[in-house]
């Protein structure tokens, strides 16, 4: 795979977001990932965008079989623990890592399937977050070497969790809990580069970053699924 990539860090634009059209196959950042991601973990992904036209915000890849096993939600991703990339003009930050989203709890008419309903990952995660559990370890282990975390309404104050702030997931799921029913709502756990460090990897160093990234917080992520993300390496160990 390292030869066939073709990827370049000027493709992450801070000001215009992640460049994905007017490329060839082999540039794609898109492709390329959701190529890796199948063939590590055995089954397809969905990949998801916010943006339009050449350059977009957010990219996420949701687990097919993960998306297929919600009994109500199964033609919607919006339900589903994904990995993602984003761009943070405002920050002027690369974000990657993992998210849960909530939605609405009453959703706009037009924006019914937004609505979160009973078999979102959305739940498994506010179940997850309590003291000295699983999920407490791996954010704490996480935020430890260096990513940050944000979660609540989207429209209002995020909390912003990083290294020198995690004592806990009490402070978190009280902020989860508490964005307001009517905005959008989401949980992100991502790894945070900025723009000198992206403009001075090459492009193989920033796709085997994110692939790392992924792989980092597969185990949080595994801890909001239905079903579970195994590479051939791990699932020959258990």
């Amino acid at each position: 795979m390292k030869t066939a990539i073709g990827f370049r860090p000027e493709f992450l634009d801070f000001e215009r977001g992640i460049r994905v059209g007017n490329l060839e196959e082999r540039e794609r950042i898109t492709r390329i990932l959701k190529i890796a991601l199948e063939e590590r973990y055995g089954e397809g992904f969905v990949t998801e965008r916010w943006g339009r036209g050449v350059f977009w915000r957010w990219i996420g890849y949701v687990s097919r079989s993960n998306r297929a096993a919600k009994p109500l939600s199964a033609k919607v991703s919006f339900g589903c623990a994904k990995f993602f990339l984003s761009m943070n003009p405002d920050e002027r930050l690369f974000q990657c890592g993992m998210g849960v989203e909530r939605g609405y709890v009453k959703a706009p008419a037009d924006f019914s399937h937004c609505q979160l309903a009973e078999d979102w990952d959305w739940h498994r995660l506010i179940r997850a977050l309590r003291p000295k559990g699983p999920m407490a370890a791996e954010l704490k282990r996480l935020t430890d070497e260096g990513f940050e975390i944000r979660g609540g309404g989207w429209d209002n104050q995020l909390a912003r969790i990083g290294a020198s702030g995690f004592t806990g997931v009490a402070r978190l799921r009280k902020a989860l809990e508490a964005a307001p029913g009517g905005e959008w709502a989401g949980f992100q756990l991502f790894y945070p580069m900025r723009e000198a460090e992206v403009q001075s990897a090459t492009g193989l160093d920033l796709v085997e970053s994110m692939l790392a990234v992924f792989r980092e917080v597969t185990p949080a992520m595994n801890l909001c699924m239905q079903t579970q993300l195994r590479a051939p390496e791990e699932a020959g160990g258990e």
